[in-house]
């Protein structure tokens, strides 16, 4: 097995583990920072049950969401179904995105994304973002590294702080937005409270 095809089956096994994972509410800061936006394509990266997907298909977006857990690809489509949206749902990684797609919003919301000393996650994102368009990145505020390390968890594998984008936006990049902010969903369903966000526009 590969290390994408034992990442999957984590993220299968965890979404199998309860009948719904999240909320099915759409995240606070996407509806706060894209709401107002002229629909056009978006990428919807590490796409859970869909909540946000389905969103921005109702705001008449066209999306693309991704995930690398089929159960949660699956319960996507289905809710999509039931909302009367259309949504391109793909089990994948970014390593599924052609060189060419480019999208007006890239948003990523808490992303488990493995990271690598050359930020090839990273910088997969912000090529996937089409002149003009927009980078969207939330993520916990206050993580406990020694916390998460205790729990087999390693925040430094992975795609991390917005920090770590924010380090990378040079040249046609313009950060509009890098805050943090209470998290809309009380207590972080028991695990934190506050998240960070960055918005970021390519110019």
């Amino acid at each position: 097995m590969t290390d994408s095809q034992a990442v999957a089956a984590e993220w299968d096994e965890r979404f199998s583990s309860s009948e719904q994972l999240f909320s099915g509410r759409p995240n606070g800061s996407l509806v706060a920072e894209v709401g107002e936006l002229p629909a056009g394509r978006a990428l919807d990266v590490g796409c859970g049950e869909g909540a946000d997907a389905i969103w921005l298909a109702q705001q008449g977006w066209t999306v693309t969401a991704l995930d690398v857990s089929r159960v949660a690809i699956d319960r996507g489509a289905e809710a999509a179904r039931r909302a009367g949206v259309e949504v391109t749902w793909q089990v994948s990684d970014l390593s599924g995105l052609a060189a060419s797609d480019q999208y007006d919003l890239v948003t990523v919301h808490y992303p488990a994304l493995p990271s690598s000393p050359d930020r090839r996650a990273e910088h997969a994102l912000m090529s996937a973002v089409a002149p003009g368009g927009l980078l969207l990145v939330v993520h916990h505020a206050d993580m406990d590294a020694e916390t998460a390390r205790a729990h087999g968890f390693d925040p430094a594998d992975y795609v991390g702080t917005t920090d770590m984008v924010t380090a990378l936006l040079e040249g046609a990049w313009r950060v509009d937005l890098d805050t943090r902010r209470p998290r809309d969903v009380a207590a972080g369903g028991g695990r934190h409270t506050h998240d960070v966000v960055l918005r970021a526009l390519h110019a």
